[in-house]
């Protein structure tokens, strides 16, 4: 008998641990989902009601399609990535549709997506023709070996998984390009020595192509005069959602900075700096100047706070956001953890961002107050 209990006793150490989520029993009561689109100079002075009314309708949206699959009983990975998308879908967010500019006048778009139950990630950097890149980074967490491909390289592997690709024309708006040329324009007064390259050709407006979109899809309804500009070095969509069994999941996406030279990447595709998911402590996704959050680490420094300071959410989330502040970046973050307890600090002067709970009332904020 004590050989027996031995036995069973090595089997147990050696075998991966059960983790919570695995075992909990369903409860939808505990389903939330946070999102945000972007943090910036977003003030009541520079926002016209119009404006306003066009956010709130989108965010509203990507809200609504995420809780929908929550209701039923749906992972809060398959979430995370249908609201992404919604976001993806509009031009008024810079992801996706409404991805800036590269100073070369390309649409270079970064996403990354992660499972806090199994900590299992998938991102992509640097494609300009798939339409949703937060869809090619679950696909390059659950049908690869890899976490992270870019540019060509994550374009072929979209293809060969079948997702969507687009003409590289379809990510072109008239407002993002006015956008870049005014940043140009900016860099040639400013006269530095890295600020002297005149716009290329590339630069120019691309020919614009009519695209018949399939039914349901996106959209591009809302009237282009309605972009709020952000600021250069912002713009990004996300969201971090719970579902019913307990497992945390995060989602970013983004163009990346407006006039973004030689192949740059910002803190949303990297793992721990602007996405990170951890049933153990909490889901995060940021927003803001990239630079910053990358050299901060400051998705994981969220949950880091969380798990082994024992931190609440709250007070952590806002303690790594004050640590970006003080090297001299902004921007913000959103932030849930198992118990439903959400995080949305940001320092910059506003962030479009908002909630829902399993009660359907969803709440959506842009300005500080």
């Amino acid at each position: 008998m004590k050989k027996l209990l031995f036995l069973l006793s090595t089997v147990l150490l050696l075998s991966p641990a059960v983790s919570q989520a695995q075992t909990a029993a369903p409860d939808p009561s505990r389903i939330t989902l946070v999102i945000h689109g972007g943090a910036g100079t977003i003030t009541r002075a520079l926002m016209t009601p119009e404006k306003e009314k066009a956010y709130q309708q989108v965010l509203d949206q990507a809200l609504q399609a995420g809780y929908a699959i929550l209701k039923k009983g749906g992972t809060s990975l398959d979430a995370v990535e249908a609201t992404v998308r919604v976001m993806e879908d509009s031009p008024l967010f810079n992801a996706g549709k409404g991805a800036v500019f590269t100073h070369e006048g390309r649409n270079e778009m970064d996403a990354a997506i992660m499972e806090g139950q199994t900590l299992k990630a998938g991102s992509v950097a640097g494609v300009t023709v798939i339409r949703n890149p937060i869809t090619a980074a679950r696909a390059v967490m659950e049908k690869s070996e890899h976490v992270m491909m870019v540019g060509p390289g994550a374009e072929t592997f979209a293809k060969e998984k079948g997702l969507e690709i687009v003409p590289a024309q379809y990510f072109y708006t008239e407002a993002r390009h006015q956008q870049l040329q005014k940043a140009l324009q900016e860099e040639k007064t400013a006269g530095t020595p890295d600020q002297l390259n005149a716009p290329t050709k590339a630069a120019e407006a691309p020919k614009k192509v009519k695209m018949k979109m399939k039914a349901g899809k996106a959209q591009g309804s809302l009237p282009e005069n309605n972009i709020f500009t952000e600021g250069k070095k912002y713009g990004t969509v996300g969201a971090v959602a719970l579902d019913q069994f307990g497992n945390l999941a995060a989602a970013t996406s983004t163009g990346g900075m407006t006039n973004k030279r030689y192949g740059r990447v910002g803190d949303a595709p990297i793992i721990g700096a602007g996405t990170y998911a951890d049933n153990n402590s909490c889901a995060v996704s940021c927003t803001g100047w990239g630079e910053y959050f990358i050299r901060a680490t400051v998705a994981r420094d969220v949950a880091a706070r969380v798990e082994y300071q024992q931190k609440p959410l709250a007070q952590a989330a806002q303690a790594t956001i004050d640590k970006v502040g003080k090297m001299g970046g902004d921007g913000g973050l959103i932030a849930l953890d198992r118990q439903g307890n959400l995080a949305m600090p940001f320092n910059s002067e506003g962030m479009y961002r908002g909630f829902i709970k399993a009660d359907g009332k969803s709440q959506i904020l842009i300005y500080k107050d």
